[in-house]
């Protein structure tokens, strides 16, 4: 019998020349050009028809994407200086700790004045402010690699919760908030101060974002970056310490919101993705320790206090010398290892689960800041850029 990924490359090259010569088509695609790096393989497409052809094909991007790492995110901020004719700029890099030449490696010169919000399959969505008729905040969506972009002229005036690939439908999805103060006009109702309107929007769609569901206050809904997990986003609440803190959850298929139970963390705590499940990292102000929790069991809420890891400070203070100000520390997952990246000013720390610093980054001139986001990079094409008014390829926000 003859197998999927035979088929299709001979679907892909019925009729021509072998793609390398003394290699079968099947292998030169789907066990060579299939590890390429994104920008790499676009590169290839040059060598000829043939090869083009047979990196076009979606099932081929597709299955291109599946293979590609997800990396912690970092922003490299400009903060003194100019370059580009005087145009201020964001490095947007990713952290690949298993690369053999430039673990923090290069992936767009975006405009200064974009902010990063969310990332989903390796699409960006990104905001800036405009005061044309009032001060608001305006949203775009971007592709790294292909350097495609466009505004969007829906959502705004709203808080952007998170981006999803909603699987019923294959659409891709912005989950959306606003305060509401008032009498609503879409629920036709008094909203008590403070309660947050919770909306969906359809990216490449003409409709206003859909109503879905009112929060209560005391839910302690953030607007921090949520963590993806069994197709569900997870916000840890913002509840007073002294207080039972809950993990806020909205499930993508549904499109409803619940709660989880948390373990009480009484220092600054944030959640992220671990190994398929969520973990929290939470440290005290001295940034001497930090301690990571696991949920050992997620349809029994359990949690696990699983590493605690001691933070190599007094050794980078005395290999870098004394630095006076804010340090901060992100926890990630990658290829299965737990990252402790320790952020300071212009530089960068790799700290292993163990404490020990493994590695050092430094920018002149950038404050170097992890944003908790990952990036898995992607050429698959999306009909929404084309149909959104203003969709550019090579301009802004891209430098």
């Amino acid at each position: 019998m003859t197998s999927q990924p035979a088929i299709m490359a001979e679907d892909a090259i019925a009729g021509v020349m072998p793609l390398l010569p003394g290699i079968p088509d099947e292998l030169a695609i789907w066990e060579i050009l299939i590890r390429l790096p994104p920008k790499s393989l676009l590169r290839c497409r040059a060598v000829c028809r043939a090869w083009r052809r047979a990196t076009s094909i979606r099932a081929f991007l597709l299955a291109h994407h599946d293979r590609q790492a997800s990396l912690p995110i970092v922003w490299g901020k400009l903060v003194s200086g100019s370059e580009h004719g005087g145009a201020r700029y964001k490095d947007f890099l990713a952290f690949n700790q298993r690369a053999t030449d430039a673990q923090l490696q290069p992936v767009a010169r975006l405009d200064q004045s974009y902010s990063l919000r969310a990332i989903c399959d390796g699409l960006l969505i990104l905001s800036n402010y405009k005061s044309d008729t009032y001060y608001r905040i305006c949203f775009s969506i971007c592709n790294p690699v292909t350097r495609q972009s466009a505004p969007l002229r829906q959502p705004s005036g709203f808080i952007l919760l998170g981006m999803y690939l909603h699987r019923p439908t294959g659409e891709y999805r912005l989950l959306l908030g606003r305060r509401t103060y008032g009498v609503s006009p879409i629920l036709g109702s008094v909203m008590g101060k403070g309660e947050i309107s919770c909306y969906v929007f359809v990216l490449g769609s003409d409709q206003p974002p859909r109503y879905i569901q009112r929060l209560d206050p005391e839910s302690g809904l953030c607007f921090l970056t949520p963590t993806l997990v069994r197709d569900s986003l997870h916000w840890f609440s913002l509840q007073h310490q002294s207080q039972s803190r809950r993990i806020i959850v909205f499930d993508t298929t549904a499109e409803l919101f619940r709660q989880m139970r948390a373990p009480l963390l009484p220092t600054s705590s944030c959640i992220f993705e671990m190994d398929g499940t969520l973990g929290i990292y939470s440290h005290k102000d001295d940034m001497k320790v930090v301690d990571i929790w696991v949920l050992q069991n997620y349809e029994g809420e359990i949690w696990e206090c699983k590493y605690r890891v001691e933070l190599p400070v007094d050794e980078i203070i005395g290999l870098f010398g004394r630095r006076e100000g804010h340090w901060d520390v992100t926890a990630v997952t990658a290829d299965g290892d737990i990252l402790l990246l320790l952020s300071h000013g212009h530089w960068l720390f790799y700290v292993d689960i163990d404490g020990k610093l493994v590695d050092s980054f430094h920018r002149d001139g950038q404050y170097l800041s992890p944003c908790g986001l990952r990036l898995k990079q992607t050429l698959v094409p999306h009909t929404f850029f084309t149909a959104l008014e203003d969709h550019v390829v090579n301009a802004s926000p891209f430098i």
